[in-house]
């Protein structure tokens, strides 16, 4: 099996939506090496939505482990790789190489993508201890839905290829991990909406 290793970025664009799209509802089996506090989840949580609610893209998010999987049209895997919390983190930043990835078999995408915390912790940790204490969870977990919401677009959009611009391009700085805004480009969005 090969990977396909990706590093991400980001653009502001804003709304663009004409019409609001059809929406599928997207079964997430999501595991985590450590358990992550609750503002980093609450905080993933919102901004995937956010990225993906244009896109007509809803997420149920259910563990992978020790559930009972359920029959699906739309589903992804997603494994949380180290650790997903504010504490303890480096105090310079450093580039940890891919933040995310998703796993390509024979050439066909596979919906199976990781997220490195650990990779994401050392990349923002110097810019998150500059934050107060409780606000480093939240922003941990807004960056981890970017890093999630470029991997997804390789799932649903079915591509291994990267846009100039937005969501779907292929570096983030730390800057674009941690500002107000992100969203997918109109022509990568319209490439992940369901039919």
């Amino acid at each position: 099996m090969r990977e396909l290793l990706l590093l991400l970025a980001l653009a502001v664009q804003p709304g663009w939506a004409a019409e609001p799209p059809a929406v599928a509802r997207v079964a997430l089996y999501v595991q985590f090496d450590q358990t992550p506090p609750e503002a980093v989840m609450d905080s993933l949580r919102t901004e995937l939505d956010s990225i993906m609610a244009p896109v007509g893209l809803q997420f149920d998010w259910r563990p992978l482990a020790g559930g009972s999987p359920e029959v699906t049209a739309e589903l992804a895997v997603v494994s949380f790789k180290g650790r997903c919390d504010s504490t303890s983190l480096p105090p310079h930043t450093t580039n940890p190489g891919a933040l995310g990835w998703t796993h390509i078999s024979d050439g066909v995408i596979l919906p199976f993508t990781d997220l490195d915390c650990g990779g994401l912790r050392a990349f923002l940790g110097e810019q998150l201890l500059a934050l107060a204490r409780g606000d480093r969870d939240g922003a941990l977990g807004r960056a981890l839905g970017r890093v999630l919401a470029h991997e997804l677009y390789h799932i649903f959009a079915n591509t291994t290829q990267h846009a100039p611009d937005g969501v779907a391009k292929p570096t983030y700085s730390v800057e674009d991990l941690l500002s107000a805004g992100f969203h997918f480009a109109k022509r990568d969005a319209l490439a992940m909406r369901p039919h």
